[in-house]
């Protein structure tokens, strides 16, 4: 009885609380960088009186970055977090399974094998994520897929991909160059033209995901439950996985492969708030978001001049932090 008042305490607070920190680390991520910008050249740079020098700051360089930020992080949060509903497993995530890799590899091949035609490289990094996610699941079945044949049927693909995309760097080495900031995961460059071609895809997502949460929920009951209730189960997980390969694909085709934020965010929500998706997905997608634009301005300020990728902080962040959540609570408890 305790325990569910924690948890509804902690459910209220963290409705209040969310919005006010993905406000702060927005501002935060206009704010900072190798040159800053205080609060209030911001206000009046969005109130169209800001200097001439802050308006090209915030406008041009800071702000489609921190708005990619925000859905790259909520899309990988979420997909995570549908993914761990799927396999009834709090460890799963769109990098883990191979949904991450797929859209990953479709991307390389592209920029080093047709260069010519990287206007197709989000096109290209959706398809291969979806052709991934429906590979692992016709992989899985057999009368019927379970979450442990799709968990284990991503993991062999995820090798394969991660054997194959190293093939092609070995074969095309001399225009590796060209891909590695984008396999470690990183938002440098980003402007309102990936903006304009990731955002469709990303909010349709998200949107979509806000709805399927009645059915990661029953999800959560068990196949035969769900059955009992008249639910189409083969049919609602395959959807849930495609919707968490558009997912992924829509935060790879821009960020690269940016791990963690799939896994540790929706574990961590998890432990706090319970598996209700009601409060896990919106919550995740917020906490994923806030993530992703706070490690990217640190990324790219505290070495100043060089800015580091921001998957790589994320997985110096994420790591430790996932390995204090097990310790702190115990696999059993997740």
């Amino acid at each position: 009885m305790m325990d569910l008042a924690k948890r509804t305490s902690r459910r209220r607070w963290s409705i209040v609380i969310s919005p006010i920190l993905l406000i702060a680390v927005t501002c935060y991520g206009l704010s900072y960088g190798s040159v800053s910008v205080s609060l209030r050249e911001i206000w009046e740079v969005f109130t169209s009186s800001g200097e001439p020098l802050a308006q090209k700051i915030v406008m041009n360089l800071r702000f489609p970055r921190v708005l990619i930020g925000l859905l790259v992080g909520a899309c990988l949060a979420a997909s995570g977090a549908l993914l761990q509903g799927v396999m009834k497993n709090p460890l799963a995530d769109p990098g883990v399974i191979g949904v991450s890799a797929g859209g990953g590899l479709a991307a390389i091949m592209c920029m080093i094998v047709f260069p010519n035609l990287s206007y197709l490289l989000p096109i290209l990094a959706f398809a291969g994520a979806f052709l991934t996610s429906i590979i692992i699941y016709l992989l899985s079945w057999s009368s019927g897929s379970s979450p442990l044949r799709i968990v284990l049927a991503g993991v062999a693909i995820n090798a394969l991909i991660g054997a194959i995309t190293n093939g092609f760097m070995v074969i095309y080495s001399d225009r590796v160059q060209a891909v590695l900031p984008w396999l470690s995961g990183g938002l440098s460059g980003r402007s309102w033209y990936h903006l304009s071609f990731m955002a469709p895809y990303a909010i349709t997502g998200l949107i979509l995901s806000l709805f399927a949460i009645k059915t990661a929920n029953l999800m959560l009951l068990g196949d035969d439950s769900a059955k009992l209730l008249g639910q189409k189960v083969e049919l609602q997980r395959l959807s849930l996985i495609l919707l968490s390969s558009l997912l992924a694909g829509a935060a790879v085709s821009v960020a690269g492969l940016v791990g963690f934020v799939g896994l540790v965010v929706p574990h961590a929500v998890r432990l706090l708030l319970g598996d209700d998706y009601r409060f896990l997905l919106p919550l995740s997608i917020v906490g994923g978001a806030s993530l992703v634009v706070f490690a990217d301005t640190i990324a790219r300020s505290a070495i100043d001049p060089i800015e580091l990728p921001v998957g790589i902080l994320l997985a110096v962040i994420g790591a430790p932090f996932f390995l204090y959540l097990l310790k702190k609570r115990g696999v059993a408890n997740a």
